[in-house]
């Protein structure tokens, strides 16, 4: 195999275990109850002091992150939030399902809707305290 084309199998590789999520329909704390379990179960693109803030306006807020799924650890027990959150994540389906299955280790996962394409899907979750 030659550098060009493990290069090429590395970025497939690494795009495969990437998940996009997009929090949504809540606070800034509970969005940062989210990304710290996320920081928890994953690598992610947001530092701990990168905390979400409140936009002026009468606009609807969303905070985004970008999740690295390879390397998933344990989150240890349930997280309390303080209303449901929206959470639209997009990915690969093995790196999807996987963010799903953390995610359950520390709320209530509802699967709201998705849309499936040939590579990748979108999945709406919902989540709720345990």
């Amino acid at each position: 195999m030659n550098s060009t084309q493990e290069k090429q199998q590395s970025d497939e590789s690494r795009d495969g275990r990437e998940v996009s999520v997009v929090v949504s329909g809540c606070g800034k704390d509970d969005a940062r109850t989210v990304f710290d379990v996320l920081r928890a179960a994953f690598v992610t693109d947001r530092a701990s002091v990168d905390v979400p803030q409140d936009v002026n306006g009468k606009r609807p807020t969303a905070w985004v992150v970008t999740v690295d799924v390879a390397e998933a650890r344990v989150v240890s027990g349930s997280v309390a939030l303080g209303e449901p959150v929206t959470l639209d994540v997009q990915g690969g389906y093995w790196a999807v399902d996987r963010l799903r299955e953390r995610l359950t280790d520390a709320f209530a996962v509802q699967v709201v809707g998705t849309v499936s394409g040939d590579q990748e899907e979108e999945v709406r979750l919902r989540l709720k305290n345990k």
